[in-house]
């Protein structure tokens, strides 16, 4: 019991002396924060999609400078929370949003580091009484100055009445209040699952004024990110290849791409295309500069099939998840 205290008061005194520096930053902050180029914008601006995002990050800059200019003026300014929701299937594109949104924070001057602190369920929930808000906490600690990002944050509330995920959200829920202006949470999943989540608690959805939904990339969108990763790897398709590319693409979209994950839908294609091409070039013993750079139609593999093997259980389950999330979880 006395190491558990040593503990505490060490974590309490860290965190103390973090929100005094943190303070200090937040006054020495100056336009420069703002009106400095901000790189975050431009990888935003390349993702593909996501036009819901970028809106929002448009408000979020101009929110801030707005802010600035009163406060300059002597003029009231409004604090604002952010921490965020993030509702959407797998590859949607919440992670790479989450990383983003640390660097546009600390380009803002709105946190500190803007490191990104991703953690899961096995992160934060321990094994016996006390273990799970110890360990909550220090993550909560590493956090200070940046972004705490929860993937299947929903996973906290799935083990009944005993299970120590509960703890877990409680501590999350008072640190939010007691450093709301230390830290950005952003907890993510399933969009059923978390609204199954958030109406575990009470007080839980209130505290998240930003809710972002990631949808579905539609056939021309995830075909635009599979060139997009054929360009960053050097390669290029023959015109017979893309029509099979998209082809392939819109087969899988046809029969369900949402449980198959999106843009990683993309780069599976992609990555297995690649390696095609490379045992036919082996069989051919052609290695000239531009058979080394095209995909041809025979590299591209239509995964519709495997897709198809394994579509039938993910909707059981996901219809399982709504039936539930419509009868209140009863």
């Amino acid at each position: 019991m006395k190491i558990h205290f040593n503990f505490v008061n060490s974590a309490k005194k860290e965190i103390n002396e973090h929100c005094l520096k943190q303070s200090i930053f937040n006054k020495n902050k100056n336009s420069s924060h703002i009106t400095a180029g901000l790189e975050s914008i431009k990888e935003f601006k390349k993702l593909v999609g996501l036009g819901n995002i970028k809106e929002l990050v448009e408000e979020i800059i101009a929110f801030v400078k707005i802010q600035k200019k009163r406060e300059l003026e002597g003029l009231a300014t409004e604090p604002m929370v952010f921490h965020m929701i993030f509702k959407g299937n797998p590859g949607t594109g919440k992670t790479t949003v989450a990383r983003l949104m640390g660097k546009l924070f600390k380009e803002l001057g709105i946190l500190e580091k803007g490191d990104v602190n991703e953690v899961e369920r096995a992160d934060l929930v321990g094994e016996y009484v006390g273990h799970t808000a110890q360990k909550t906490r220090e993550q909560v600690r590493k956090s200070l100055g940046g972004v705490l990002f929860i993937d299947e944050a929903y996973s906290l509330a799935r083990g009944g009445v005993k299970d120590f995920g509960k703890e877990a959200i409680d501590v999350l829920v008072k640190a939010m209040e007691d450093y709301r202006n230390d830290f950005v949470l952003i907890l993510a999943g399933y969009k059923v699952e978390m609204e199954l989540f958030l109406n575990s608690n009470p007080g839980l959805r209130s505290r998240f004024p930003i809710q972002l939904e990631f949808s579905d990339y539609t056939v021309e969108e995830l075909l635009k990110i599979a060139k997009m990763m054929l360009e960053e790897r050097q390669y290029c398709l023959t015109a017979e290849a893309e029509i099979k590319l998209k082809n392939a693409i819109r087969n899988a979209v046809s029969i369900g791409h949402c449980y198959e994950g999106n843009a990683r839908l993309a780069r599976n294609i992609i990555e297995k295309s690649i390696r095609a091409q490379a045992l036919r070039l082996i069989h051919e013993n052609n290695f000239s500069r531009e058979q080394l750079i095209y995909l041809k139609a025979c590299d591209i593999e239509d995964l519709t099939s495997k897709i198809n093997n394994n579509n039938d259980n993910n909707v059981i389950k996901i219809f399982e998840a709504k039936k539930s999330a419509a009868s209140g979880g009863n």
